[in-house]
């Protein structure tokens, strides 16, 4: 009798499409939670989790690693002054939004790491995408598309049997403040 093991699934997640999708309907998402769902429903045993690097942020980059994600940093920049013209001294306050554009190395990682996995869950709505979607798919590989919303790229459409939308899951994956309110 041969053992069979189950297959090896990782994520790879494009945090900012996920992120912002998810608040664009009104709810932030509880990364802790999140990384366990991904584990209990799909049995992940890897999540790589690319998100841009902005130094302010090492506790959150911290909190990830703790809660079990593959951390993969991309530097960024600002979206609204040619290169030379960005001033580390800025104000919190006075900053311009920031772009990490992490989708290439998304891409790279789920390659690279081809040889380990057996099924690659892609987590984004992003139809930049699309290209590694029809690789995995035709190797095989592809076991979902986790698209934040019902709301991501007609790229998608012909992989509709693939899709998850994780607004369905929102009630186990919202994060809520425990905080106490103050009495009145």
């Amino acid at each position: 009798m041969t053992e069979t093991r189950p297959p090896r699934v990782y994520a790879f997640i494009d945090s900012q499409n996920l992120n912002i999708s998810v608040q664009k309907f009104g709810w932030k998402i509880d990364w802790r939670k999140f990384r366990n769902f991904l584990a209990d429903q799909y049995g992940v045993t890897k999540a790589f989790m690319f998100i841009g690097y902005i130094p302010e942020n090492e506790n959150l980059y911290d909190q990830m690693h703790d809660a079990g994600y593959m951390v993969v940093l991309k530097p960024t920049f600002d979206t609204t002054k040619p290169r030379q013209e960005v001033d580390p001294k800025i104000a919190a306050e006075d900053k311009k939004p920031v772009k990490g554009n992490i989708d290439a190395d998304l891409v790279l990682w789920a390659m690279k790491e081809m040889s380990n996995y057996d099924k690659a869950i892609i987590v984004s709505g992003d139809g930049d995408f699309y290209s590694l979607v029809e690789y995995l798919e035709a190797k095989g590989r592809l076991l979902h598309i986790l698209a934040p919303s019902g709301h991501y790229s007609q790229l998608y459409n012909r992989y509709e049997s693939y899709i998850v939308k994780l607004d369905s899951f929102r009630r186990d994956l919202a994060y809520r403040s425990y905080r106490k309110k103050p009495k009145s």
